[in-house]
């Protein structure tokens, strides 16, 4: 390799700490005050026009200081010449900014495709605008912007650090990059945040010298030659990066948004928006929302685009590559990723590198960690691969921090349902496609309901690892290199970090009147209630949910008969809920057949109330004879063992958070209960006389799922190794027995993801795997844990039964009519 001119003319260290663009400009269209520098003014001008109307500006805009500007274009051989001259100038980026009016006329509907498919949609724009000022007409307003300034030496203290090539030309183009880079910054300042674009992405990722380490280290694991391992990451980081064409955005919006704003009336809580506008100038935001609908990422969009933040890069899973959208699609800001990486180590390196690039140039991201939509309604475990891929690029101090934001996007009703309903008893999914998307679009095109999106508090992903133990955060970021930092600490700290995320999502979901009717009509077996009767259900939950003061959207009106008339009749339109209406009054049961819908509605809120429903259930079972700090012990003892049995259906805070949360749910049923010398059985008195008991209606389904499968697995021939979907066939066949003997309380337990989830219970507890020594004696072991498992949850089960007939109890008591 040649001598370097640039280098010779500007010997610097290699100082990773230099600062860059240390003097900020004085305004987005104002020239810096250089001092003793000289000012070189890097025009970016792509057609005559302008250029003569900056060189007109620089003439009014000449700097305090009275120095000569120098203009040279922001890219070429001028660039180079002056790069290389040795004074170290200060550079000054400067564009013009057309301005459009409101009445701009818009472009024809073939030329807007062909603006995005071909994206030229910027220059064409401009054109327009050079072209409506030629005719001295007022549809375009012109501006100058100028963008962060920096001296040639400390660009060059970059490029040292970011690319491989120490070539004149690399820098060159690099100052080009850097400078439209400043410029799009600047020009947000004027046209607002929704216009940030990443440019040369794949260009300047594989110019950079985090690209040549990945590819050596991969070199050196696999064997194969740097070049052949360079041309492969290439490829796949080509098929990964997304464009971000405006006018693409548009259409692609265009195209979408009828699925979602005729179906729902969208209210959005922004509240946690300005916090973000604030983090989001310095750092790139990763936004992970709960994930209900297909229709979630355009609302989103819908929601951050109406408060003026950038467009984020949104993953999707390669099953959503449709034919005849994908294009548009990926112009628009989607990045297609595999659902599986398998042992493809090349492509895992280019996601983690890309997700590095652009957490580093502050793009933000979103996915949805859940890995699917929620076929219960109810948060599924997450997959955090993908928050590793973003973790590197802080371990590696690729970036100083990313903030996790934490976004909950609620329906009240959502025709989805019924489909996933059919999937969890054993039905299959539909497939994908255009035939899919036209029908899905048809069925969107009627009223549902509400839709709510809130924000919860973001997360420093910094703090969040280091609060929780990564070890690579405190190595030095050169002995980083892919998956040597996936300890068993690193995975953990991961795990716990993607737990915060989703305790803050719930903690920002609102409590609905489709969830409280659901709530009261699931808690009951094959019976119908009057509005009356579901009224006197849901009025102490009422009660509750003002006491915590939890979020919730418009659930007063569930004190009225009118209100709980239109939430069951908002419930009979969607075929969840059925109406006798020939006696004297109306009564409302769940649809036959539609139990995993209502709960589905359900366990939307069912969260808020688990606290609680652990609380009863941990009382019933300290011993009256205990008190004082016994007592406590005792207890706490007792909701730790439930705990653990949910940890695979709910997401609980740390420990000692957990413990405080649990003190503040008996106070709100005892509140002498800290009182010295106070005994239990006082406590236990007032919660058995409450008005308000929860656990039958909250867990009942989740802990008869589990002793469902915990029966069949003790059922199974222990040498025999287990089939998940063999064993959950057989849950579903033995379970559907069980209802017709009225064993089983209701169908809403039949599903096969919540015996997923029990199954992954049953495995952390080594009851599912073999013993590796599988002699008849280990077996025989393995059987009688297994069985110790279903007695467990068998009695949890009835303890629950026991609130479910004290509550029945309570209300046929304070009314004369059993519920």
């Amino acid at each position: 390799m040649g001598a370097d001119p640039v280098s010779a003319a500007y010997p610097v260290p290699d100082d990773r700490s230099g600062p860059v663009g240390s003097v900020a400009p004085r305004g987005p269209g104002a020239l810096p005050d250089s001092g003793d520098r000289q000012l070189v003014v890097l025009v970016d001008a792509p057609s005559v026009l302008e250029r003569r109307l900056i060189d007109r500006w620089l003439t009014a805009n000449q700097p305090a200081n009275g120095r000569t500007v120098e203009t040279v274009p922001a890219e070429g051989g001028e660039l180079a010449a002056r790069l290389t001259r040795g004074d170290n100038p200060l550079l000054v980026p400067v564009r013009l900014v057309w301005e459009p009016a409101g009445d701009a006329v818009p472009a024809k509907p073939l030329l807007r495709v062909l603006d995005a498919v071909t994206r030229r949609s910027k220059l064409r724009d401009r054109a327009r605008a050079a072209r409506a000022q030629q005719e001295r007409t007022d549809r375009q307003r012109h501006r100058v912007v100028v963008g962060r300034p920096a001296t040639v030496r400390e660009l060059l203290v970059r490029h040292r650090r970011e690319r491989m090539s120490t070539e004149t030309a690399d820098f060159v183009r690099f100052v080009t990059q850097q400078a439209a880079l400043a410029l799009d910054r600047a020009e947000r300042s004027v046209l607002g945040n929704r216009s940030k674009v990443p440019r040369e992405v794949a260009d300047q990722i594989v110019g950079g010298a985090y690209f040549a380490r990945e590819v050596r280290r991969l070199a050196q694991e696999t064997g194969e030659p740097e070049d052949r391992i360079a041309a492969e990451a290439e490829k796949q980081l080509q098929g990964l990066v997304a464009a971000m064409d405006p006018t693409a955005v548009d259409m692609f919006s265009g195209v979408l948004r009828p699925m979602h704003e005729r179906a729902w009336e969208v209210h959005a809580d922004t509240s946690g928006l300005e916090p973000l506008r604030a983090l989001n100038a310095q750092h790139a935001l990763v936004f992970l929302p709960s994930h209900r609908s297909y229709t979630d990422p355009f609302v989103l969009a819908e929601v951050l685009r109406e408060n003026d933040f950038p467009r984020n890069h949104v993953l999707g899973g390669n099953n959503l590559r449709i034919w005849g959208l994908e294009s548009l699609a990926r112009r628009s800001g989607i990045i297609f990723i595999r659902r599986s990486f398998g042992k493809d180590s090349v492509y895992k390196a280019m996601v983690r590198e890309y997700f590095s690039w652009l957490a580093a140039k502050r793009f933000n991201l979103e996915w949805y960690m859940e890995g699917g939509r929620t076929r219960t309604g109810k948060l599924r475990p997450p997959k955090y691969g993908l928050l590793s891929d973003v973790a590197h690029a802080v371990e590696t101090r690729r970036t100083s921090d990313v903030f996790l934001v934490p976004v909950s996007i609620t329906h009240d009703q959502l025709q989805e349902v019924h489909q996933m309903a059919v999937e969890q008893t054993g039905g299959t999914k539909t497939p994908e496609g255009l035939r899919w998307l036209a029908g899905y679009a048809r069925a969107q095109r009627r009223r549902v309901g509400s839709l709510h999106v809130a924000f919860g508090e973001p997360l420093s992903l910094r703090q969040a690892l280091s609060t929780a133990g990564d070890p690579a955060l405190e190595r030095d970021p050169d002995l980083i290199d892919g998956d040597a930092t996936d300890s068993a600490a690193r995975r953990l700290a991961l795990q716990k970090t993607a737990f915060e995320v989703f305790v803050r999502i719930n903690r920002v979901t609102p409590v609905t009147p489709i969830a409280m009717a659901a709530l009261a009509l699931l808690g009951v077996r094959d019976r119908a209630l009057t509005l009356s009767q579901v009224r006197r259900v849901v009025e102490p939950v009422l009660d509750y949910v003002e006491a915590r003061k939890l979020p919730h959207t418009g659930i007063g009106s569930l004190r009225t008969n009118g209100g709980i008339a239109e939430a069951l009749l908002a419930l009979r339109q969607e075929k969840v809920v059925t109406a006798y209406t020939e006696g004297t009054e109306p009564v409302f049961s769940i649809e036959p057949g539609h139990h995993i819908v209502a709960a589905f509605y359900r366990n939307s809120a069912i969260h808020h109330f688990v606290n609680r429903a652990i609380v009863e259930l941990s009382v019933l079972e300290v011993d009256d004879a205990d008190d004082g700090r016994g007592a406590l012990a005792a207890g706490f003892t007792h909701a730790l063992a439930l705990r653990d049995l949910l940890k695979y259906e709910f997401f609980f805070p740390d420990k000692e958070t957990f413990r405080s949360e649990l003190a503040d749910e008996l106070t709100l049923i005892d509140p002498d209960w800290t009182e010295v010398g106070r005994p239990v059985a006082r406590t236990k008195e007032i919660l058995l006389a409450s008005k308000f008991l929860c656990a039958h209606r909250v867990l009942r389904s989740f802990v008869d799922a589990q002793w469902l499968l915990a029966q069949r697995l003790a059922a199974w021939d222990v040498a025999t190794p287990v089939v998940d979907d063999e064993l959950f066939d057989d849950c579903l066949a033995v379970g559907r027995q069980l209802l017709l003997q009225g064993r089983l309380h209701g169908p809403e337990a039949l599903s096969r993801e919540l015996f997923a989830s029990a199954l992954r219970l049953a495995g952390n507890r080594g009851l599912v795997q073999l013993p590796d020594d599988a002699t008849p004696e280990a077996l025989v072991g393995l059987a009688t844990r297994r069985r110790d498992f279903a007695e467990e949850i068998r009695a949890v089960v009835g303890r629950v039964v026991r609130i479910d007939e004290t509550d029945a109890r309570n209300r046929q008591e304070s009314t004369g009519v059993r519920p």
